[in-house]
């Protein structure tokens, strides 16, 4: 019997999950190639792994032992990636990682770039999730890797599993029409009687932004209500209202706007979360001095780290959960 570890991943998906559709979100599969390749594990193995409950599905006593040893499995193989990576005098590895718009065009191609040319055998790998999300695939073993946000009124919270770095640190600005903030500072108080364009309350920037307003006594009137800071930007561009927008996308930043700093600064650090492991991954430390390079290149840094030094003592943190959207009586509490 030879074991796939691509099925092994799979089952232990199904398993966390409990439905082939949600283990197929995860594992960016079908879900119809995640039933065909379980399928095709209870073959190999000769019993049956999983069953239905209603629309729900769950392992049999023989799946349950078949997934302990499968965390074990995918555990010694990542142990082993480590081993033979730190035995290269070359490192050769390929990475998986987490990103979103700002850090996918503001810090990632100069970082890649870089990697390229002194370290031509690491390949990396992205793919565009929500920031709430990037954490839990890493913890899930989806990614290797993944950049993070805490905000300096709403932080994450941390746990054993993950290891954080610090790569940037960034300034939340007042995007406003062009035109209408003739000073080079404000208070975000100033912006109280303006319409907002804004990301959703569920998203970790927009209840870190709706937590910085109220804690400036008021509470933000949003007319729009838009994820992408890219479409923010085109909505303010058009007088539409006013947002905030931070450092990395100020490459976004169309014609017909305004950046005015904020006196009372909203700052949020971004980081690279990985699993914790007692032996760090080399790939993952070169990936990590790439990124944190260009962020001090362009006045980001995240602390004194010099380029070539060691990176900073890992710190500890926690998979995201994610934020249910606040409901009336929460609202109330935190205005």
């Amino acid at each position: 019997m030879e074991l796939s570890l691509r099925r092994l991943r799979m089952l232990r998906e199904l398993h966390r999950r409990g439905t082939i559709t949600a283990a197929a979100a995860v594992l960016h599969y079908s879900p119809s190639a995640v039933s065909q390749q379980l399928a095709q594990l209870e073959r190999e193995v000769g019993v049956q792994l999983i069953e239905r409950l209603g629309r729900r599905v769950r392992l049999t006593d023989l799946g349950l032992l078949l997934n302990e040893h499968a965390e074990d499995i995918l555990a010694s193989v990542e142990r082993a990636t480590v081993a033979l990576e730190r035995a290269q005098d070359g490192v050769s590895a390929r990475l998986e990682g987490g990103v979103w718009a700002s850090v996918a065009s503001g810090l990632l191609p100069p970082a890649l770039a870089a990697l390229a040319v002194n370290h031509p055998g690491i390949e990396v790998r992205t793919c565009e999730l929500a920031p709430e999300d990037t954490a839990e695939a890493v913890r899930d073993g989806t990614l290797d890797f993944s950049f993070i946000i805490d905000y300096s009124d709403y932080a994450v919270p941390r746990d054993p599993a993950l290891e954080r770095r610090e790569v940037a640190v960034e300034r939340l600005h007042a995007a406003v029409p062009a035109g209408i903030v003739p000073a080079a500072t404000m208070s975000l108080a100033d912006l109280a009687e303006h319409p907002w364009i804004l990301a959703g309350p569920r998203s970790h920037f927009g209840r870190a932004v709706r937590i910085a307003c109220r804690n400036n006594g008021f509470e933000p009137r949003i007319n729009h209500e838009v994820e992408e800071q890219a479409t923010a930007l085109a909505m303010v561009a058009s007088g539409l209202g006013v947002s905030l927008v931070s450092d990395l996308a100020l490459t976004l930043l169309p014609a017909g706007v305004d950046i005015v700093a904020v006196r009372e600064p909203v700052m949020r650090t971004v980081s690279i979360v990985h699993r914790a492991a007692s032996t760090p991954r080399q790939s993952l430390e070169l990936v990590i001095d790439a990124v944190r390079t260009v962020a001090a290149q362009k006045g980001l840094a995240a602390g004194p780290a010099v380029p070539g030094s060691p990176a900073p003592a890992p710190e500890r943190l926690a998979a995201e959960e994610p934020t249910p959207a606040p409901g009336p009586s929460e609202e109330e509490n935190e205005r």
